[in-house]
Parts: C-alpha cells; structure tokens; sequence
C-alpha cells in the first residue's frame, strides 16, 4: 500500500509539473517581436511555462486562423481580432491591448533623407521616389490609402513593392530594391542596413492598436491569460517604449 501510494503520489507531482511546464502556443506578428522576446524570459522563468511563437504578417495570421489553425495566443491588429472574435474563432472578452504603433518611414543607410516634415513633403517624396516599400499589415493598407488621398495612384503604382507577409521593409530597403519604405516604426527603427527617417506626419498618420485575444480552442487558455498579464506588467510599458512604441 504505502509504495503504491508513493507511486501514484510521484505521478500526480510527475504530471504537475508537466502541466506547469506546458506549452503556451502563439501566433503574432513581426511589429511586437522585440518587445515579446525581450518579455517572454522573465515569463518563462517565474511561470514555469514555455512560450513557442510563430512569427507572421497581418495577412498570414489571417490566414492561418481562417484555415483552422489553433494557437493558444493570437496577437496582431485589434480589428483583426475582433473579427475573430465575431467568426468565434477568438473567445469573446479575451481581446486586450497590448501597445500601439506609429507608421514610419525609412531608406537604404547612408542615403539622402527625405523631407517627410508635412502631407505635400511625404507626398513630393512618394513621387519623386524610384520605388517605394510598403507591407501588407495595416501600414502597407495606410500608405495605399494616403497614395489614393494624394491623387497620386497613377504616377506611384508602378513603382511600388510589397513585401511578403512578415517579412521586414530592410529586406528590400537594404539592397536597394526599394528606395523609400513605409512600416511600423518598430520594424524601422532598429533594422540593419536602413536609416529610420521618422514618423509620418500628425496630420496624416495612422495608429495601430495590438491587441492579444485568446484563441476559442486554446489548449492552455489560463497560461495564455498568464502570459498576457506579464505582457501588460509592470516592466513592459519601458520595453515597448524602447522599440518605438507606446503602451495602450
């Protein structure tokens, strides 16, 4: 009797500890993976649970979760969540913002910088560019927007150049494929081989909200709300800041 119960004890503890160290499935997109990978370790060491992210664009986390794809945690745009959430794909009352985005602007390092100071300076830039980066997360949707604003789609549409889903502006900024580039400054500011110009204009600039939302048939829906709190923590508003952003 008592090494049975010695035994069974050992496996309660043996699949506690399994369960703690479980896991947390995440999709999110590239705008916030600075600051969640400079996040997740702390998480990861006080929580005891493992965060594995899949790394994609706007377009791709659409995708994904359209095709039945099941992550624990879905981070990107709030309107991309909360149209999950209305296919019931993300539980209602899970979606919380994380941080938000500026669009900025950027070019091949060491090039000349752009006047972007103004709507005319950014829309002289646009035209007086050979070719222009954008992406097809909610900047690469803003820039199409301003371009249509402008009046100026006819001049500017062949020169554009769209990047795939997740991939980053410097990987056509820096080999010259693109001459100016549009991203969320986060993507910008730090990224090798480009200089980061700045944000676009007040007057003309668009604020992207990311939000987490809890996927309907998470297999670890409690480490995934955990994970979210560390994501809103105390020591995260200092992190987000760091890499261009702000906190919600």
């Amino acid at each position: 009797m008592k090494v049975a119960f010695l035994f069974a004890l050992a496996a309660s503890l043996f699949l506690s500890v399994q369960a703690v160290a479980a896991d947390i499935a995440v999709l999110a997109t590239g705008a916030t993976k600075e600051i969640i990978l400079e996040l997740i370790p702390q998480f990861e060491k006080s929580s005891g649970y493992k965060v594995v992210t899949t790394w994609t664009g706007t377009a791709g986390i659409r995708k994904r979760i359209g095709d039945g794809e099941v992550y624990d945690l879905i981070i990107v745009g709030a309107p991309v969540i909360d149209a999950f959430i209305q296919q019931g794909k993300v539980a209602s009352g899970s979606r919380t913002e994380l941080m938000k985005s500026a669009v900025g602007v950027a070019v091949r390092a060491g090039a000349p910088r752009p006047d972007i100071g103004s709507p005319e300076a950014v829309r002289n830039a646009l035209l007086t560019a050979k070719s222009i980066g954008y992406s097809t997360g909610p900047s690469g949707d803003h820039v199409l927007s301003l371009i249509e604003r402008f009046g100026i789609t006819d001049q500017v549409k062949p020169k554009l150049k769209q990047v795939p889903t997740g991939a980053r502006m410097e990987t056509i900024i820096a080999t010259g494929e693109a001459e100016i580039g549009f991203q969320q400054i986060s993507e910008l500011i730090r990224a090798p081989g480009i200089n980061y110009v700045g944000p676009l204009p007040s007057d003309i600039q668009k604020i992207t909200v990311y939000s987490a939302g809890i996927h309907a048939s998470a297999k670890q829906p409690e480490a995934a709300r955990a994970l979210v709190n560390a994501l809103t923590g105390s020591t995260a508003a200092s992190v987000i800041k760091h890499y261009g952003m702000e906190p919600p």
